[in-house]
């Protein structure tokens, strides 16, 4: 067997290798629509040419001989994946990496861990688990879904936006943490976003957890569905018993890939894949490196792609600092434009930002957003989400919408240059989501 190839080694190879040109990065994503201004990296993230190439050949492995593939190289391929995670993410030993399909699969996994606990009595009905109010729609009906069903009491943290400071959300936190703890209450789990989705901002998770551990919550997993490529991840500073990551967001996999860190104890050791399978029983880790016959050609990348961010000045460390550069400079362009405000500052920005749009644009509702967003894709070629923020009472003329613009490494001024003039076009003919209706 192949010696894993690991972080570091793949790291020591860049001095050796050119430096990627602009006419290679825009060669590597040549297959996305060129007609698109697509600053929406975070949906769904991309692929480069030679990752997807990569790809293929895994699935041809498979393909051409797949007893051979399952038998002698699906194991060994899977552990390089978690070698390279391991040492990515700083963790202790690689048993504590499990690779699955998604960060809605993890959240999965460690809810239904908790389910047990509560159908088992080891819980007691009305003990809590706390989350975000911003925290992912799915993750948030599978908190639903596996706590509330087995009697647990869900409790929202509701943070400020726009926010103007880590200090403010790690006071709203605080609050909610005394609330769930009001009567004697016990909270069992706390699941805190390293970067929430919709609206971006960056947490200050090592903070959060550690107020956690000071007030006696059992267990906290931390949803970084957004971080790895995009933020430095050290498991060990953030000190949470679960972290989760997509690798297909912001680290250049295929569709789709993602890591669980589990913390290494005892108590945690029950942990089990929801598809059970052959290795059931063999450890998560195990578990989910075969849930029954599948595509695991995108979790098997992850050499290449390193290789791959190598090719960059910097490696990963330099496209994550040129992404947010570049992010806020265009954020700052837009806000300029457009009179408006950042939704975070600067510092609570990863490669994601959020952009107050025109007051004036008339964005009332979530479904307003919705509508805006597909106009500008159909009307003018640009792919952007809209966050509807509720106006608070007594606001006059509030910015209540604000695009969601990404900074990856295809992206050019020129994409967000068209955003900019797609909507002042929109204010300047005085057209209104109220319009869009008709």
């Amino acid at each position: 067997m192949a010696c894993p190839i690991t972080a570091t080694a793949t790291a020591n190879s860049n001095s050796k290798q050119t430096l990627i040109s602009q006419s290679e990065i825009q060669s590597e994503f040549s297959h996305h629509d060129p007609t698109i201004a697509r600053v929406n990296n975070g949906s769904f993230g991309c692929c480069p040419a030679s990752i997807i190439a990569a790809q293929h050949r895994h699935q041809l492995l498979f393909l051409r001989q797949p007893d051979h593939f399952y038998y002698n190289t699906l194991k060994p391929s899977i552990l390089q994946t978690r070698l390279l995670i391991q040492n990515l993410i700083n963790a202790d030993h690689v048993d504590e990496v499990s690779i699955v399909d998604n960060a809605t699969t993890a959240a999965a996994i460690v809810l239904q861990h908790t389910a047990r606990a509560f159908t088992s009595s080891a819980f007691q009905p009305g003990d809590a688990v706390i989350l975000l109010h911003y925290a992912y729609g799915a993750v948030k009906k599978s908190v639903h879904a596996y706590i509330s069903r087995t009697g647990g009491h869900v409790i929202e943290v509701h943070l400020p936006f726009p926010v103007k400071s880590s200090s403010e959300i790690v006071s709203e936190f605080e609050k909610a943490l005394r609330l769930g703890k009001a009567n004697g209450r016990k909270i069992r789990l706390a699941i805190i976003d390293h970067i929430t989705s919709m609206p971006c901002v960056i947490i200050p998770i090592i903070e959060l957890v550690k107020m956690c551990r000071d007030e006696g919550v059992d267990r906290i997993f931390v949803d970084g569905a957004h971080a790895i490529g995009n933020v430095e991840i050290d498991v060990k500073s953030i000190g949470a018993d679960f972290y989760t990551s997509n690798m297909h967001k912001w680290l250049f996999c295929p569709p789709s890939a993602a890591f669980l860190y589990c913390k290494m104890s005892d108590e945690l050791s029950d942990l089990h894949h929801p598809v059970v399978s052959h290795e059931y029983g063999n450890g998560l880790a195990m578990e989910s490196s075969w849930t029954g016959t599948r595509d695991n050609s995108a979790q098997l990348v992850l050499p290449e792609v390193m290789e791959f961010l190598n090719r960059f000045e910097g490696g990963l460390q330099g496209i994550m600092t040129r992404n947010h550069e570049n992010v806020v400079e265009m954020a700052k362009m837009l806000v300029e434009a457009w009179g408006t405000e950042l939704g975070a500052p600067p510092e609570l920005c990863s490669s994601m930002a959020m952009v107050g749009m025109p007051a004036c644009l008339g964005i009332k509702s979530g479904a307003d957003g919705l509508r805006l967003r597909k106009h500008l894709r159909e009307c003018f070629k640009v792919e952007v989400p809209i966050y509807y923020r509720e106006p608070l009472e007594g606001e006059v003329d509030p910015v209540t919408g604000y695009a969601r613009i990404s900074h990856q490494v295809y992206n050019v001024a020129g994409d967000y240059y068209r955003l900019r003039d797609a909507v002042n076009t929109l204010v300047k003919e005085g057209l209104t989501c109220a319009l869009l209706l008709k």
